[in-house]
């Protein structure tokens, strides 16, 4: 059975584009991650998703070689309804589950458990997931150790999201410290693309700055001569 849409998809699938981890593929970190919780959970598969509109992309795991499926069959597109561990004990019974292709064939899934990866401002970009092919509980000690986890590949993914802007907010500054080509009359500024733009669109784009507009002294005395402009 199909997950209903989150009722802030629109700004979670913003969120998670945010992180650039949809096409990053395979993460020996987000792997460890995946294992440690697979060794506390005693669950020979575990699995860190991320729910995309169409995909469920997998970035961390052990126990399983498939790097993607379809929304349509995750099991974690129903962990990000939640705000808290979303446990099945046994799929086979489990209606939204039993005739899902990863219950009826490989890996044969009985048991799942899943804690929600959730941003600082609260969308849930997918889960980490422990599964087992035999119907099962979680201890509350296990649950806890999930979320706590979840919690750690959460911190990893918003570290990464740090460094990346740090990195092309210094790419910027650097840009903006070079020459730049700037037309002599016009003032518009020529990109790398060869493309050219007015000054305020070419630094907005590359800083983020918007632009408040106003009129210096020396201008207002060659276009608007009859114009005061107060001092401040």
């Amino acid at each position: 059975m199909r997950a209903p849409l989150p009722t802030d998809e629109p700004g979670r699938q913003a969120a998670l584009d945010r992180y650039h981890v949809m096409e990053s593929g395979a993460d020996r970190s987000l792997d460890d991650l995946a294992k440690l919780a697979a060794f506390i959970c005693r669950s020979p598969i575990a699995a860190i998703t991320l729910i995309s509109h169409d995909r469920q992309l997998i970035r961390g795991k052990i126990g399983i070689e498939v790097e993607q499926s379809t929304r349509d069959d995750a099991f974690c597109a129903h962990t990000i309804l939640a705000n808290e561990v979303m446990v099945v004990e046994d799929a086979g019974l489990d209606e939204r589950f039993r005739d899902n292709p990863a219950v009826t064939g490989n890996p044969h899934v009985r048991f799942y458990a899943g804690a929600p990866l959730v941003t600082p401002d609260n969308f849930k970009l997918g889960a980490l997931c422990v599964i087992d092919s035999k119907p099962r509980k979680l201890t509350p000690e296990e649950t806890g150790a999930l979320v706590r986890l979840s919690r750690t590949v959460m911190t990893e993914l918003e570290l990464r999201r740090s460094a990346a802007d740090l990195a092309r907010a210094l790419l910027d500054i650097r840009t903006l410290g070079e020459l730049i080509p700037i037309c002599s009359y016009c003032k518009d500024i020529r990109d790398d693309k060869g493309f050219w733009s007015r000054v305020e669109e070419y630094v907005g784009t590359r800083t983020g700055s918007d632009f408040s507009h106003g009129l210096c002294p020396k201008c207002a005395k060659v276009h608007f001569p009859g114009l005061t402009i107060p001092r401040k």
